[in-house]
Order: C-alpha cells, then structure tokens, then sequence
C-alpha cells in the first residue's frame, strides 16, 4: 500500500497519492480492525512534539496526549534511544528471570513514590487487577476471607471484566453478565455513604484522586483523609488508582502527594511508558503477600518496558517536568478563564495537565469534532465536558494556539446553534 513519489511529481500529483494511500489503509481498517470505537476518517503517521500528522499530512496540535499517555510528547528521543539500545541487547528473557532495567526501574520507582514493591504489566486495567488480587489476598489471610472492594461512582478503572465491575458507570452496569461480584459503588466525596458501606467482608477502598474518565473531578482533602481513617480503623487496604493522575500529570509526581496521604496500593499506567504499554502495581513491604502463582503474565518485567519504563521516568526527574506541568497548568486555567469572560464555559476544574471544563448541554462532541477540522485534538468524556491532557512538555506558546482555536471554533459555533 506504499506510493513511492518521484522528484518530478507535481504538489497535485503528491496530494492525490496520498489521499488513495489513506482511502486503502481506511478501507483496511474498516473491514479487518474490530469495531469498539467511533473513529473519524483520518489515519495518524507520524508524531513529534506537541504534534500529531495524519497520512496526508494533516498537522494537530495535540491536547489529548495519547489520552495522558505521552507524558515526553509524541516520539521522544529519550524514549526513542532507550527501547533501541535495549532491543539491540535483549527483548525479553521470559517473567521467570530478573533483568537489569527491572532492578534499576523498581528501586527508583519505589524511591521516589515512598512504596517499597513493585510488580509491572502492561496496562492500567491490569495494575488495577493486580491490586485487586492483593487486597483480597490480604483479606484472605487477615481479615477472615474478606473480598469486597468499594469503589466510587463515576469512577473508571479499566476494561477487564473485573475493572468494568469496579468500575462505577451506570450505563455499564447491563453489559457483559454475569458481573464479577464484590465490588460495591458510593458517590464521591460522601464520607458517610463509605462508611455505611464497610462491612466485615469490605476488604479495600479504591479510589482515583481525580476521575478522569469521570469527567475531571477531585476527591477532596477532608474525604481522603476520611478514606485513611476508616482503612486504619478496619484495617482494610487503601489503594490509590494514578493510572491517569500519575507521573507528574497533576503538578506533583503522584496526586496524592497534594494530599500528603500514602496508599496501601498505588497504581500506574498511561505517562509512566510515554507511550510504551506499561503500567505498574506498587505496595508496601507488610504487602508482599503473593506466593507463587498468585500472580504473574508472559511480558511482566520485560525488559525492553522495563528500559522505556526508566528512560521516562529519569526524563520526567531530569528535566523537572512535574514543575513545569503546574507552571502550564496554571497558565492553562487562566486561559479558560479568558475564555469564560465571553464564552459560555463553566466550572473550570482539574490539577495541573489533567483539567476539565462544562459547555452547553450536547456542544461537547461537536466541539471537539469541530476543533479537530482546524487542527487541534481536544476529548469530550460526554456531552457537556472537554477534557485537556496535553504532554507535560508544553508551552505557553501552544496554551496560546490551542485558546485561540478553540475560541474561534466555539464562537463559530454559537453562530449556527443561536
């Protein structure tokens, strides 16, 4: 499906093979790949920067981030250098061997997030599943078979079986029957609704400290320290899902360090690989309670994760990114809020580069598609918020463009819908 172009061709000429070349991959993808997405017309090429190419050229300014994965922004070089050494001295030896990257990631891993073990996989639906496994383990041994988790509505923790159970979505709640039992779903920041929950078989509470996926909303201060009370109290496990929040995405290395609150369990994913799939499950060392066969899966700990895994992570340290995402984060919310001096644009809210703002009942879709026209990604959860989760390497100079195109479309907008 390759076009080659000679030096001779003219710009039409080179416009019209790369438009067949995008209608075959289209037709490609549209018969073999499986429908689980609504997807527009557009097949993505190349990425670099804050900056997205699709196969005709296209160029997007880029504000979703892989969906708070490219913490580094699209095709770093740290990144890029990393997985070439490693591929050219070893892949992957089988989960049955340690590997150098493993030892080397898990130390500063653990160093930097004040938790003691660490176990990785490849998604953040995974990490969750292992935390969930833990916490039942726990329950197993010390609290007399207990196995529920409580899990906040809303909330989102991935796409297993078990993590759209935990998961508290309503219009997930028919899917896919029989569901995994044991997880039991409260409103966010209601103390008390937890509390009532807790039973002798509550073994966990699991808890995003921004919902992402939820539309951007924080768990505050008083709940979460609330949430840690009640763990102590029971001792039951808190685990702290930062599959999005995590690695410098809300102005700190991990959310709950605005909180000064450590988890039980921590959970990681998205940024930590910059794009590589990668996600970790972290615990303390009174934790460590699998024995062998508990847990496990072919690429946990390869080695060529492992060296993307510790190559982002040195960046993120390296270049004190985690600061630079509050700077912009800042700068970010003050741009909303220019826009929400003419705009009809609402309840501006988030941390850092994870930030999330309500428009007009059903606008959200139609702006995000119609941003996308002009050249810049944004998400829309559903159909009232835009979602922002640009790489941690952005600049004013693109918080600038991204105002002035979304402004712009929202205005045009307006027009048409009175």
């Amino acid at each position: 499906m390759s076009f080659p172009v000679s030096t001779g061709d003219t710009a039409l000429e080179i416009e019209q093979s790369a438009s067949n070349r995008t209608a075959e991959l289209l037709n490609a993808a549209k018969k073999h790949i499986l429908f689980t997405a609504n997807r527009p017309d557009i097949v993505m090429a190349s990425g670099e920067g804050m900056m997205l190419y699709d196969t005709e050229g296209q160029a997007y300014l880029d504000f979703i981030g892989g969906w708070a994965v490219n913490s580094l922004g699209h095709s770093p070089a740290a990144l890029r250098d990393a997985l070439a050494k490693q591929a050219a001295t070893l892949v992957h030896a089988s989960p049955g061997f340690y590997n150098e990257p493993q030892a080397e990631f898990a130390e500063l891993l653990c160093s930097v997030s004040g938790m003691d073990k660490a176990f990785f996989t490849s998604t953040g639906a995974e990490a969750n599943e292992s935390a969930v496994k833990l916490a039942r383990k726990h329950g197993a041994l010390h609290l007399d078979g207990a196995y529920e988790i409580i899990t906040l509505k809303n909330g989102f923790h991935g796409r297993t079986l078990a993590m759209m159970s935990a998961t508290g979505k309503a219009h997930w709640e028919p899917l896919f029957a029989p569901k995994v039992n044991g997880f039991m779903h409260v409103p966010i920041n209601d103390l008390d609704a937890c509390f009532a929950a807790v039973t002798n078989n509550t073994c966990a509470i699991m808890v995003e400290l921004v919902q992402g996926e939820g539309g951007v909303h924080e768990l505050s201060e008083a709940y979460l320290y609330g949430l840690r009370k009640i763990c102590d109290m029971y001792g039951i496990l808190l685990i702290f899902d930062e599959v999005q929040t995590g690695l410098g995405r809300t102005g700190k290395l991990f959310a709950f360090q605005h909180y000064g609150i450590q988890p039980d369990i921590l959970t990681l994913g998205k940024g930590i690989g910059a794009g590589f799939p990668l996600s970790a499950m972290l615990t303390k060392e009174k934790y460590d309670l699998f024995q062998p066969g508990d847990q496990g899966g072919t690429y946990t700990g390869q080695p060529l994760g492992m060296a993307a895994g510790l190559a982002v992570l040195r960046e993120l340290l390296g270049r004190d990114l985690t600061a630079s995402a509050d700077v912009q984060g800042r700068y970010l919310k003050s741009k909303l809020e220019e826009l929400a001096e003419e705009l009809p644009v609402a309840n501006i809210r988030g941390k850092g580069l994870l930030l999330a703002f309500d428009v007009p009942e059903g606008l959200a879709p139609k702006l995000s598609a119609a941003c996308m026209a002009e050249g810049l990604l944004v998400n829309a959860p559903n159909a009232t918020t835009i979602r922002l989760m640009p790489a941690l390497i952005v600049e004013q100079g693109h918080i600038d463009e991204m105002a002035a195109i979304f402004g712009r479309v929202f205005r045009n907008i307006l027009k048409h819908v009175g």
